[in-house]
């Protein structure tokens, strides 16, 4: 089912001067290339990559992003130079207009209907954690390190939704123990925690997170966006407000050519093939 009057918005169109995008079939890629420091971000970075994710919600064609780093590391954070620096000297306003943008990367992750895995390799800190805890699926490997080391910047730890999301995926005590301290969360403690989905080897940790993309992709479009957008949602719901949603959302779903294609597929014996509508 799709809403009508929708906009297609032609990601062949997209060209990222800051990260690297490649698209294979319904998965598009997403590479921070600048290994020589850790793939840093930049004013230009950000702004960038919340455009991309904000096309994503007018793109027909993309089912399922993957998020990953150059060089062996994911993220070091916001480069030091190119944002820590100009900081020091900016007033309160630029500094606001600054927060509120890089706040708005993590809404637009959130937003767009699209499945997002974050493959994460080596470090991935500062706002790299931050993206890395935006996405929907979050694939590590044993030498990943996870910092959220905004106090050691002298900063608090209320970054980009930070203390609203990270209790949510691996409870509150320990979100608070990452908050406070900025220690290294590393990969098998990560994967016990709940915050890494899956520990995988470095050399096969794309491959894995794109095939997952691509098992995603081949998924319910429309069945997937919905649930997506209740999981955000029902986050500030009580348990009767959300069944209500889910009754609303279910039912549109059941009204998908894709859901009669599952019933008939399974009539016949046959495995479904969805087409998105």
């Amino acid at each position: 089912m799709r809403v009508a009057n929708a906009v297609t918005f032609p990601l062949s169109q997209f060209k990222p001067q800051h990260f690297d995008l490649s698209v294979s079939g319904k998965v598009a890629t997403v590479t921070l290339n600048r290994p020589d420091k850790k793939n840093p971000l930049t004013f230009e970075s950000y702004r960038e990559l919340a455009d991309f994710f904000q096309a994503l919600n007018k793109d027909d064609e993309i089912k399922a992003v993957v998020v990953t780093g150059a060089g062996g590391n994911f993220c070091s954070g916001g480069d030091v130079f190119e944002i820590i620096q100009p900081l020091i000297a900016m007033n309160t306003k630029d500094l606001l207009a600054f927060t509120h943008m890089t706040g708005e990367l993590v809404k637009v992750m959130r937003a767009c209907p699209q499945p997002i895995i974050a493959a994460i390799d080596g470090i991935c800190a500062g706002a790299g954690a931050i993206i890395a805890m935006a996405s929907d699926l979050r694939y590590g490997t044993p030498k990943s390190k996870t910092a959220f080391l905004f106090n050691r910047v002298g900063l608090a730890g209320c970054d980009m939704g930070a203390c609203a999301m990270l209790p949510r995926i691996i409870g509150q005590g320990r979100a608070s123990e990452l908050l406070y301290t900025g220690r290294i969360l590393r990969g098998d403690e990560a994967e016990r925690w709940g915050f890494l989905n899956r520990l995988i080897e470095a050399d096969t940790l794309l491959a894995e997170a794109q095939a997952m993309a691509r098992e995603i992709s081949e998924g319910p479009t429309f069945a997937h966006a919905m649930t997506k957008r209740m999981m955000q949602m029902e986050w500030a719901m009580s348990v009767d407000d959300a069944i209500e949603a889910e009754a609303v959302a279910q039912a549109l779903c059941m009204h998908t050519e894709d859901f009669s294609r599952a019933f008939h597929a399974f009539a016949n014996k046959n495995q479904p093939v969805f087409e998105g509508d």
